[in-house]
């Protein structure tokens, strides 16, 4: 079976794309910081008879992270679709939001560390055995910032736009050598209790985008409206 690796798996969009990929046949690694989250989403997963393991990693370690996604390639024996994804739904040390002109290296590097190079690692983790085989899907996911900056994130979405360009040059890189990348802006609030009039999706509502760019390999980027 081919297998789908989410970087930042947690309860709603991880496992809303675990349940679209792992229906149509996927295994599924899943890596996140947190073991008991990782446990639970497996578990719920193989309720519904899609085969998951659990791999803790923090994407701000970079050393763990690699050897979490060699760990889940060799118990799945190969890694077919990349995804990342993750989001701080709890503290994560460091973490403030800056606007633009308060933005300084100090709130603009944990950011970058979490947004941009988590990415490049995961990529740099699973593209050799994926160029080996000639084959292969990388999909990258940013708020919708990273396309159109809200000043209140402007060290967030510094960080994201970075993501954002690094992945649509990557596609340019990588188009005909049967490796796909792609970038997906949400460009809408997750789940109840987002700002007033500010339009919201649940993450079943999103993660259709991510099969149907997997299927249809044509575009480096999308952006959920809602």
């Amino acid at each position: 079976m081919p297998t789908l690796a989410i970087v930042g798996a947690g309860p709603g969009m991880g496992l809303a794309i675990a349940r679209t990929f792992g229906s149509r046949g996927f295994d599924v690694a899943l890596l996140a910081r947190t073991p008991q989250k990782l446990d639970d989403l497996v578990a719920r997963l193989g309720k519904e008879g899609i085969t998951a393991a659990a791999f803790p990693a923090d994407v701000m370690d970079r050393a763990s992270l690699t050897a979490a996604l060699e760990a889940a390639r060799a118990r799945f024996g190969s890694i077919d679709v990349l995804e990342y994804s993750p989001a701080p739904h709890s503290p994560v040390p460091g973490f403030t939001t800056a606007t633009p002109s308060e933005s300084d290296a100090d709130n603009l590097q944990p950011q970058i560390e979490y947004t941009f190079y988590g990415a490049v690692t995961a990529a740099r983790a699973v593209l050799p055995a994926m160029r080996e085989a000639g084959a292969g899907t990388l999909l990258f996911t940013t708020g919708g910032g990273s396309i159109h900056p809200v000043p209140m994130f402007g060290n967030v979405n510094a960080a994201a736009g970075a993501l954002r360009n690094w992945v649509l040059n990557l596609h340019n890189e990588l188009a005909g050598s049967g490796i796909y990348a792609a970038h997906i802006a949400i460009n809408t609030w997750l789940g109840e209790g987002g700002p007033e009039g500010i339009p919201s999706a649940t993450p079943e509502q999103v993660a259709p985008l991510y099969w149907d760019l997997y299927e249809r390999r044509d575009q480096a980027e999308a952006v959920f409206n809602g």
